[in-house]
Parts: structure tokens; C-alpha cells; sequence
């Protein structure tokens, strides 16, 4: 064992996973669609280091940006004081978003900008005189860790231990072409009692659930009969933001749009940790008054972190520079050119695309589930291969960084065909 896993081993508790056992690969540096590790093996980073990065490791441009940034302001508090990079990153990205989006709120990640979100919902009927106690979330969906987003969270696996503790949801099936009468039916009978405040959803598709899909349509007219019910209406875009599903934003797709979304990964090409919570004018209205306890008593250290924004605007830069959007479509469609082979494939139970996301859900035993252990062989298996694939449960999941060749995704797939025909 390296003196980097020796003392690693000693002093840090990693995340999703159980230290028992567990086997921790030191990297010393990334480049491209590469990351590589003491020993020297390259990896293909085919899961975007948890879906975070945009356009390769250590890309100099975004590289430069964090530099020039830390040598005039590297931080300030949000409270009271603002930045000149997060006034150009909330312009940029209120351009972008749909056109009811007009505030941003800044946190530090996913977890905290879904966080905010409820909290927002709360208080904005708080606020009204009009409170309510009851959210709607998706079956199978996924919003973080932190306490409220794990409530919405689906029950069972992730947050068991704190079940006890947690508030009431309403857990509804994703929408689809086939389901959506019942849906419907469903969410009305919980609007009847007026007593919903938001409805939660990942738009088009569920991340950690194992990257389920459902039906734009369909999702438009939930979230339409909750709007008139007053529900209030949260995307949790942390995954299917900035170009993952095809379009900047899965609420592209929309034909109805929420009242607040929240974004996270993608926002500094993977650089930085940063949440940003969007919100529609209603929303902010219910805040913006002379009673002080209508203010939004929510905040964090780093919200608003000038390095953090800096590569939130570099990141843009980029996208119109390197004409990423451009770079998903090819992404999308060699990712699209592999799904008949698995498809007809007897140890493949289905698949599922959307633009630069492209999951194979491996036939086995019983019911498919992020505890399922054929991810772990598997995952150890294409590390031998210099892949990096995080499967979820028994799901093998290709979400790569854009910058990511036609022949290397080919190498993937080939590998992934030699592994299902073993």
C-alpha cells in the first residue's frame, strides 16, 4: 500500500462508501477526459466525477480564470456585500434560464440549493398567512443529503436510519405517456385538501434512482394542475442542467415551467463547489417586505464565493467558445448509435438515452436497486479496463465530460459489450 493509502486510509471517511473493505485510488492529476493516479494508469472519467465536469480536467482555460480571480478577490460576505463575478454569472444565467426566472440565490452545492428551495416554499405561503405542510415528490427521485432534501428524497436505502424524523410526502409515480391519467387523478385528490406547498421533481430524469426517464408532456401537466391548485412548483436540475439531457436545461423540454429551479454540478465546468436556487418574481414577492420576519433567514459562509462565480462565468465562456452545445449533439448521437446493441443483448434488462446520458440497467437477480452488488464487480472490473463507471446499483451509467472523443466513447461501449459477454 502507497504511503497516499496508508495515511488516507488513517485519517479520511470517504463518502458512499462503506470503509470496510473499500478499495481508495489516489489521483494526482486530471487532463481531458483523463484522470490519473499515482502508479501512472490513466482512467477514462466516464461518470464526469459525479456528473460535475463540463469540459475535461484542468482545462487551462477555466484553470486561468480561478488564478486571476484569487489574485484580485477571493472572497467576500454575501450578506450585505456583492462581487462583480457573481452579478455577471446571475445575468448570464437568468439569460439562459426560462424566461420567469429573475432572482438567483446562492448556496455551496446541490443538496443545499434543493435545501433552500423548500425552505423557500415554506415560507413563501408562511409569509402569505396561507401555510401548508405537504410536499409531492416523485417515486425512485433523489434531492441530497442535507435534512429536508432527504425528506423529499424516496424513502428506504439512503435515509432509513432518519425515516422517523423526517416530514410528511406524498410520493407519486414519474409521469408517463401510459400513466399519466392516474397521475393526475392521484394529484388531485392530494390538492383537494389544500393543503400541498410544493411539488419536487428531477425533470426528465431521475439521476440516482438509476437514471429513469420519463415524459416531458406528461410532467408539463402535473406541474400545470399543481400551479392551479397553488402548489409550488421545484425542478432539481443539479444533474440535468448545463447540457446533460440535450438542451442547457431539462425545463427546456417544458411546455409548462416550474416556479424555482435548482443547479448545482455543472455550474463551474467542475471546478468549484457552488448551489444557485432560481426563483420566478412571485416567489421572491412573498419576501420582499417591510416585516422583518418575512426576510429569508438563510445563508452560508461561502454563498456567493467570487473564486466559485469566476468559473461559473469562465464555464459560460466556454460553452459559447468551444460551442458545447454542439459537442453534446455529437456526444448524444454516437451514445444513441450503441443502444440497439444493448438493446438485443440477453443481459441487458433496458436502456435509457437522453443527450449525454446513456444507461444500460443489467439483467439480475430480483429487482433492480442502487444496492444491487453486480455494480461493484462491475466497477471494479472497467477499472482494470481504465474506465471509471460509478454504476448505480445494478445500472451502468455513461455521463462523460463533452470533450470526450467519438473513439474513446467507442472504447467504452466495446468494453462494455466484452463484460456483458462474459
Amino acid at each position: 500500500m502507497s504511503q497516499l493509502k496508508e495515511k488516507d486510509k488513517q485519517y479520511i471517511w470517504h463518502p458512499f462508501n462503506q470503509m470496510k473493505g473499500a478499495d481508495i485510488i489516489p489521483i494526482v492529476k486530471g487532463e481531458g477526459v483523463y484522470v490519473f493516479d499515482e502508479d501512472g494508469n490513466k482512467y477514462i472519467d466516464a461518470f464526469s466525477s459525479w456528473w460535475v465536469n463540463i469540459h475535461g480536467h484542468s482545462h487551462p482555460y477555466l484553470a486561468k480564470a480561478l488564478y486571476e480571480q484569487a489574485m484580485q478577490l477571493e472572497h467576500v460576505a454575501f450578506g450585505g456585500f456583492t462581487n462583480a463575478k457573481a452579478v455577471d454569472l446571475s445575468e448570464r444565467l437568468i439569460e439562459l434560464l426560462p424566461d420567469n426566472f429573475t432572482k438567483l440565490f446562492f448556496s455551496d452545492n446541490g443538496s443545499t440549493s434543493t435545501e433552500v428551495a423548500l425552505k423557500m416554499t415554506m415560507q413563501y405561503h408562511y409569509n402569505r398567512s396561507d401555510e401548508k405542510q405537504l410536499f409531492i415528490a416523485l417515486e425512485d427521485g433523489y434531492h441530497g443529503d442535507t435534512f429536508g432534501s432527504m425528506c423529499v428524497t424516496a424513502r428506504g436505502g439512503f435515509n432509513e436510519p432518519f425515516e422517523k424524523h423526517m416530514f410528511d410526502v406524498a410520493y407519486i409515480p414519474a409521469p408517463t405517456v401510459e400513466n399519466i391519467e392516474a397521475v393526475l387523478s392521484q394529484v388531485n385528490d392530494l390538492v383537494a385538501n389544500n393543503n400541498v406547498a410544493g411539488f419536487i421533481f428531477e425533470p426528465l430524469v431521475q439521476g440516482a434512482g438509476g437514471m429513469l426517464m420519463h415524459d416531458a408532456n406528461a410532467l408539463s401537466q402535473v406541474i400545470a394542475l399543481c400551479q392551479e391548485n397553488g402548489v409550488v412548483c421545484i425542478a432539481d436540475e443539479v444533474m440535468t442542467g448545463f447540457g446533460r439531457t440535450g438542451k442547457m436545461f431539462a425545463c427546456e423540454y417544458l411546455s409548462v415551467q416550474p416556479d424555482i429551479v435548482c443547479i448545482s454540478k455543472g455550474i463551474t465546468g467542475g471546478f468549484m463547489a457552488i448551489g444557485i436556487t432560481a426563483v420566478s418574481q412571485p416567489i421572491y414577492d412573498a419576501f420582499y417586505s417591510d416585516n422583518a420576519k418575512h426576510t429569508f433567514l438563510h445563508g452560508h459562509s461561502y454563498t456567493g464565493n467570487a473564486l466559485a462565480c469566476a468559473l461559473g462565468v469562465a464555464n459560460l465562456e466556454l460553452f459559447e467558445q468551444e460551442k458545447t452545445m454542439e459537442q453534446v449533439a455529437r456526444v448524444s448521437n454516437t451514445l444513441a448509435s450503441f443502444v440497439a446493441d444493448y438493446e438485443q443483448h440477453p443481459g441487458v434488462r433496458n436502456v435509457r438515452h437522453l443527450g449525454a446520458i446513456l444507461a444500460i440497467e443489467l439483467e439480475t437477480e430480483g429487482a433492480s436497486s442502487y444496492f444491487n452488488t453486480k455494480g461493484k464487480e462491475a466497477y471494479k472490473h472497467f477499472l482494470t479496463k481504465g474506465i471509471i463507471l460509478r454504476p448505480l446499483g445494478n445500472v451502468l451509467v455513461i455521463i462523460p465530460p463533452y470533450c470526450i472523443s467519438d473513439e474513446e466513447l467507442k472504447y467504452i461501449h466495446k468494453e462494455i459489450l466484452a463484460y456483458l459477454d462474459k
